[in-house]
């Protein structure tokens, strides 16, 4: 049955395929993970790479990596792609709430706190960027998350690009939530 699913597939669902593939995939009449399926494995490495293998490979159900069930999670994280880019910081500070909300909601849940917030920036033209600040404590609650992603936010550097995608992780995480009189202190990057 695994392998009649994935033929159905539209290209921009199978993992590790984002727009630009799925642009140049379009281009040459891939649209679905039948039409995937079609193409050989020297084709695939001839139009993509080191990639094509990989695939080839998933365009038949076939992915060796091993499922790790119990894996330690190592960070939580959100973030938004917009359907119109983004050019004033007053719009990406807004933008910001829903997926600071997410990422604490999650936090908040699990008890889970970490020590460094990291922004994640993707223009118009597909450059990316991240920032990051840590702390010397966990944080304590949504306010500290904010904070932290609204002070990077304000130190980029001006730029005519777009923001094409926003985002917000939490990383060096402990499950320990701090005393509620524990002051963080965050320093800047080295």
């Amino acid at each position: 049955m695994g392998e009649a699913f994935v033929e159905t597939l539209p290209v921009g669902r199978f993992h590790g395929v984002g727009p630009a593939t799925v642009a140049k995939m379009e281009r040459l009449a891939i649209h679905t993970g039948a039409d995937l399926k079609a193409q050989s494995l020297a084709f695939l490495q001839e139009r993509f790479g080191k990639i094509g293998p990989y695939y080839y490979g998933i365009s038949r159900g076939i992915d060796h990596r091993p499922v790790r069930a119990n894996r330690i999670r190592k960070s939580v994280g959100a973030e938004n792609t917009f359907s119109s880019d983004l050019f004033a910081e007053g719009e990406m500070r807004e933008a910001l709430g829903p997926i600071i909300d997410k990422v604490w909601r999650h936090c908040d849940a699990t008890g889970t706190r970490g020590r460094t917030v990291t922004l994640k920036v993707k223009y118009a033209d597909f450059r990316q960027i991240t920032r990051a600040l840590s702390s010397t404590a966990p944080v304590r609650d949504r306010t500290d998350i904010e904070n932290a992603a609204f002070r990077l936010l304000a130190d980029l550097p001006a730029d005519a690009r777009g923001v094409r995608l926003l985002g917000v992780t939490l990383s060096g995480l402990t499950g320990d939530a701090p005393p509620i009189d524990r002051e963080a202190q965050f320093a800047l990057p080295l």
